[in-house]
């Protein structure tokens, strides 16, 4: 449900996926990395991992192999100070040696001895189900807070946007990704095709001749791996059209912040 890519920041919103089993349900609460805020849209990323930590059950640090505690001191003394139990996995061990994925065990351990510490591979499916089992045998009891059958509690127009957005990411560099939002403006769903409009929103004008290119090449690069993406996720045929436009420095105008889902 979460969109990712190599560049820092990629998720904005906290995202919810729940999982329906007999006899029981999770909610996994996904929420951007913590970082030190520049602007409004960052503080505002920042108090939504405030608020999920407080909500809680059991947390789960995802981190990477080869990653030191030693960087990490501030997010440490945050979820030291936390009453629910914690997890650390160590992910993308298949890319690292034996010797190393011990030692950085051994690290994790020493700096988080409250912690369960685990390698992981996600990609290769190692550990995976070890830790889905700890997290049933960790939660506690409670009512059921959403209805069998559901799966998140974003909408279908929030999932269009990000996979627009992950396209993004994936083809612009430096400052131009962080700049942007995608709106969905239009999504009709007819018998054979879905036609959907979306508009990608800038900061300043000089982003906007960026994301469209030369002679559109960068804008239909996008709309291109977009619409395939949508293909699948949505199993019909799309018709996908992209706008450009500026909202000057949106990120840190409040109103506007709020019109994008930014509460």
């Amino acid at each position: 449900m979460a969109i990712i890519s190599h560049k820092a920041q990629t998720t904005r919103h906290r995202i919810l996926g729940i999982v329906n089993e007999k006899d029981l349900q999770i909610v996994f609460s996904d929420t951007p990395g913590i970082i030190d805020p520049k602007y409004k849209l960052q503080k505002i990323m920042m108090r939504s991992v405030s608020s999920a930590m407080k909500d809680a059950d059991v947390l789960i640090w995802l981190t990477t192999i080869g990653t030191d505690p030693e960087d990490e001191q501030d997010l440490i003394r945050k979820v030291k100070d936390h009453k629910a139990p914690l997890m650390v996995l160590i992910n993308k061990i298949d890319l690292s040696e034996q010797d190393k994925i011990e030692n950085d065990v051994t690290v994790w351990r020493k700096a988080l001895p409250n912690a369960l510490v685990a390698p992981i591979s996600a990609l290769h499916d190692f550990n995976v189900q070890m830790v889905y089992d700890k997290i049933v045998e960790l939660i506690p009891e409670h009512p059921q807070y959403f209805e069998e059958g559901e799966l998140t509690d974003r909408p279908l127009r929030f999932f269009i946007s990000e996979m627009i957005r992950e396209k993004i990411l994936k083809n612009y560099h430096q400052e131009i990704p962080y700049s942007c939002e995608v709106v969905v403006v239009e999504y009709k769903d007819e018998d054979r095709i879905v036609r959907i409009k979306a508009e990608i929103m800038v900061a300043r004008e000089t982003q906007k001749g960026i994301i469209i290119g030369h002679q559109g090449k960068m804008l239909k690069r996008t709309g291109t791996q977009s619409r395939l993406e949508l293909e699948k996720y949505l199993q019909k045929k799309i018709y996908l059209e992209l706008f450009v436009k500026v909202d000057k420095n949106w990120r840190d105008k409040d109103d506007t912040l709020k019109k994008y889902g930014y509460n």
